[in-house]
């Protein structure tokens, strides 16, 4: 039998139908895993040793804490603006905490790109890098356009040894608790320090 007219219209629909939707499938999968986060399940927030931390970096924390389990979404952190929102994320929580930045276009306290976030960091002597510094919780990571996290911006919650578990913004999934691994460490281009 052979596919004539509108038989063979509504087969080949079908057909372009069910490839669509496997290939949205697939790309939505590999985003997902970008990060390599137990893919498709969120690790729990991390306990934090309170005893050892600034009464800033408490506040940060406690932000953090507050909007991981609370998940709004990214225009909550961006003034309703819709845009990749790390350095908003970044920019927000410090704000929260009684430590806002001030962004050197626009003396706002959001600084909604990453490259503006490393530019505030050094102007304002808060930025290490990445070999002659050990960061703390509170400090803001920032990522190289081209690491495996791509060009990002988030907290740091803890150090231990070697490995760096961070929290942020504009993570697959949205808010999200991470501990990276050795090619993630390799693209920090550094670190932006809490103030003191």
């Amino acid at each position: 039998m052979t596919l004539r007219g509108p038989k063979l219209w509504l087969a080949l629909c079908a057909l372009l139908t069910v490839g669509v939707v496997g290939l949205s499938a697939l790309l939505l999968r590999t985003a997902d895993t970008q990060f390599d986060v137990l893919p498709g399940k969120p690790v729990p927030f991390p306990e934090i040793d309170r005893s050892a931390l600034s009464p800033p970096q408490a506040r940060i924390v406690d932000i953090l804490r507050a909007q991981y389990e609370a998940q709004p979404g990214g225009s909550h952190f961006s003034e309703g603006i819709e845009e990749p929102w790390c350095a908003d994320f970044v920019s927000w929580v410090l704000n929260e905490a009684g430590q806002p930045l001030a962004n050197p276009n626009s003396g706002h306290w959001r600084i909604p790109g990453v490259y503006t976030l490393q530019e505030y960091y050094q102007a304002a002597g808060q930025f290490a890098g990445p070999d002659d510094y050990r960061p703390d919780t509170g400090d803001v990571v920032m990522y190289a356009d081209g690491s495996p996290l791509g060009l990002h911006a988030n907290f740091v919650l803890a150090v231990e040894g070697n490995a760096i578990t961070t929290v942020g913004g504009n993570e697959p999934g949205g808010i999200r608790v991470h501990t990276l691994d050795d090619a993630e460490i390799a693209g920090i281009v550094g670190y932006g320090r809490l103030a003191a």
